[in-house]
C-alpha cells in the first residue's frame, strides 16, 4: 500500500500557508496566567474539599483552599518558566516531583496515612517521570536543543 511521503510544514507556511495557531501572542501570554491561576483554583477547592471530609463549609476551610491555590498556582507558574531552561533529565524530575507532591498532598488531605500518601506520590512521581522523559528526550536533538 503505498502512502504520501511527509512533507515539512514550515515551507507550506513560509510560502504563505496558514498556521494552525489559532489565537494571537497576547493570548497566549493572557494563557500562562489564567492557566495556572484556573488550575490553582480547582486544585485548592479539591484540597479544601477533601480536609472538611463532606462538613460544613467554615472560614478556615476557605482560608485553607485559597492558601493551597495561591501556592499551588505560584509554584506551577514558576514551573512553567524555569522548567523550559533545563535539560531534559532534570526538566522531567522537575515536572515528576511537582505533579508526585500535589497529588500526595491531596491524598494526604482525605485522611490517608503518610506511608500511604508517600507511597501514591512516589508511584505518581514514577510514572510522570518516564512520560516526561520520553517526551523531551523525543523532541530535543543529540545537542540537548528544542526541535520546533
Amino acid at each position: 500500500m503505498a502512502h504520501a511521503a511527509p512533507r515539512a510544514r514550515r515551507r507550506a507556511i513560509e510560502r504563505g500557508g496558514s498556521s494552525t495557531d489559532l489565537f494571537s501572542a497576547r493570548a497566549h501570554r493572557a494563557a500562562l496566567v489564567a492557566l495556572p491561576v484556573l488550575l490553582g483554583l480547582v486544585y485548592g477547592f479539591w484540597a479544601a474539599a477533601n480536609r472538611r471530609y463532606g462538613g460544613p463549609v467554615t472560614g478556615w476551610n476557605l482560608l485553607f483552599g485559597f492558601l493551597t491555590a495561591l501556592v499551588f498556582a505560584v509554584v506551577l507558574m514558576t514551573l512553567m518558566v524555569v522548567a523550559p531552561k533545563l535539560r531534559r533529565e532534570v526538566h522531567a524530575a522537575v515536572w515528576a516531583a511537582f505533579c508526585g507532591s500535589a497529588v500526595g498532598f491531596l491524598f494526604s488531605q482525605s485522611g490517608g496515612s503518610v506511608l500511604r500518601s508517600t507511597a501514591v506520590a512516589l508511584a505518581v512521581t514514577a510514572g510522570v517521570f518516564a512520560v516526561m522523559f520520553y517526551r523531551f528526550y523525543t523532541r530535543e536533538d543529540a545537542q540537548g536543543h528544542r526541535v520546533g
